[in-house]
């Protein structure tokens, strides 16, 4: 019998769903050769290097810097959808220098974020002894971002670190001892959460050559900016050389570290990670800052060990170094990390007030326990020999003891950029990029809560110039320490207030004084300067 012939519109449908299906399989068929050109055979010259993060999807990644930190399905999951092939586990050693091992990704699993992974903690400095070595690494999954300079798709992970026998964190880890500073502060009532805005400066080198040995020590630095370099054959030399003391923002061409920066400030805020603005700084040959928005305690220090790794891994691909050394040349502006602090409850800031400068009394007695523990904080917050050629008279280093409203001679400043009580903040300048942030913004809270706690007065402002004071005021200004051996002779005498909550243990507190004594201190002590045979040999 003959089939009844298919209406029109019968037809239709029959030809629509077909053409449905084919054209659902030629756009999947699409989508796979595109994701195949976007992750395989990748072009990782520097030039497509920044390109990268943004082919993996950050918006979706970084949403845990907004606040929804990603569970460790999670970030396995992205690691397959964005076809990530390694995993870099970085974790902070004693001094606030990362260290990392990478893994595949197809090792990376759920357990990993309970278990951790295992290293030789007796190869850290500072760390175990050999017959106590092994350690281990447990990657915090908030923490999370695409390597912006990894040759195949990386994603790095921060570590906390823990003993492999009780699985308790490590007391030495400069990590956890921030973690407990920041939950110390919630269980004194005082505040839920301390901010840290750092604003770190660093030079850009063109070259960097010196050596120590017995019979020779020497440096020699060379940027194309520097003012040395006004009279030497560059075929052609253009002129444009920034004066000592002269680089506070001047415009291009004279600012020949503005792209560089530009690419350095957009490679930070693709790793997740909010910037304010970015500048040349007061120094010749290239010194510069770039300002990163406030955060919580941990994170923020999260973000200092991200901001240098970016900040030397950008220059590095242009054949520039960057060091954040505080005093690499005589006669010039030294880096500091000027650090903004600001304590808030429930999401309300509690620095802002009605008090001088507009701070509440909360903020002034956070003064006053900080100049209180000025000489012992800076063991941590300046921890090298080198940080003491900074903080010298001049070159608006803070060697004053003081607190002020806008004046940068002092070593607590008041930034009066508006009266909005959130922007409310107080400004310790003394801290430069050598230090450990973890320690550092740790060390500073403490120091504030003890303030608080005990009311402690900070004294009258100095509101004028101090470097201009008649010798018999001056000699009333308390100062800071002339050396880090004076800093951490005021640590051994000054640190009960860190010991507080077990924030610092005694253990860590003795093992940083032996260390640096041992290391640093004595290490410069019997070697010969450069410059004593300037003074001295034909004695």
């Amino acid at each position: 019998m003959r089939e009844p012939e298919k209406s029109f519109y019968g037809r239709f449908l029959i030809t629509e769903t077909i053409f449905a299906i084919v054209a659902r399989r030629l756009l999947l068929a699409f989508w796979l050769k595109f994701l195949k050109c976007q992750f395989s055979g990748l072009d990782f010259s520097p030039s497509k290097k920044r390109n990268f993060i943004s082919r993996v999807g950050r918006e979706q990644f970084f949403q845990c810097v907004k606040g929804q930190a990603l569970t460790p399905k999670e970030v396995i999951a992205f690691c397959r959808s964005a076809n990530v092939k390694a995993i870099d586990l970085r974790f902070v050693d004693f001094l606030g220098h990362w260290g990392h091992t990478t893994i595949p990704v197809s090792a990376l699993s759920e357990s990993i974020f309970e278990n951790g992974l295992g290293f030789d903690g007796s190869s850290v400095r500072g760390w175990q002894q050999v017959d106590e070595s092994d350690m281990l690494l447990i990657p915090r999954p908030e923490t999370n971002f695409i390597d912006p300079f990894a040759a195949l798709p990386t994603l790095n992970l921060i570590c906390d670190v823990v003993d492999p026998i009780t699985h308790e964190n490590y007391s030495r880890d400069p990590r956890f001892v921030a973690r407990k500073a920041a939950s110390y502060l919630s269980s004194t009532g005082i505040a839920d959460t301390a901010c840290f805005g750092p604003e770190a400066e660093f030079f850009i080198f063109d070259n960097v050559r010196f050596d120590q040995r017995p019979d020779a020590a020497f440096y020699h630095l060379d940027s194309v900016e520097a003012q040395w370099n006004r009279g030497r054959e560059e075929n052609p030399n253009l002129g444009y050389k920034i004066r000592h003391q002269q680089g506070y923002l001047p415009c291009p061409p004279a600012d020949q570290m503005v792209n560089l920066r530009t690419e350095m400030m957009q490679t930070l805020i693709d790793c997740g990670i909010e910037v304010e603005c970015q500048h040349h700084e007061v120094g010749t040959a290239g010194q510069s800052e770039i300002d990163l928005k406030f955060g919580p305690l941990v994170q923020m220090a999260d973000r200092m060990m991200m901001y240098k790794y970016v900040v030397k891994n950008v220059a590095f691909r242009h054949n520039k170094t960057v060091t954040f050394m505080p005093k690499p040349i005589f006669g010039d502006a030294g880096s500091g990390m000027h650090t903004h602090l600001s304590f808030w409850k429930d999401g309300c800031p509690l620095f802002g007030g009605d008090g001088y400068a507009g701070l509440s009394q909360m903020g002034l007695h956070a003064i006053g326990g900080i100049l209180k523990h000025a000489p012992a904080l800076l063991a941590l917050t300046n921890p090298t020999t080198n940080s003491y050629k900074r903080l010298v008279p001049g070159y608006e280093a803070p060697v004053n003891l003081a607190y002020s409203q806008r004046n940068r001679s002092a070593a607590c400043r008041i930034p009066m950029y508006s009266n909005d009580p959130a922007s409310k903040r107080i400004e310790f300048r003394c801290p430069d990029g050598g230090c450990n942030p973890y320690f550092a913004f740790a060390a500073i809270t403490m120091a504030a809560i003890d303030g608080i706690e005990n009311k402690l007065d900070p004294g009258n402002p100095l509101d004028k110039d101090i470097y201009d004071l008649p010798p018999e005021e001056s000699r009333n200004v308390p100062k800071t320490p002339r050396s880090l051996e004076e800093s951490i002779h005021a640590l051994q005498m000054d640190h009960e207030f860190l010991l507080r909550g077990d924030v610092f243990t005694k253990d860590v507190i003795n093992t940083w004084i032996s260390f640096k004594t041992r290391n640093e201190i004595e290490a410069i002590r019997s070697r010969p300067h450069p410059y004593e045979f300037c003074m001295y040999f034909d004695c």
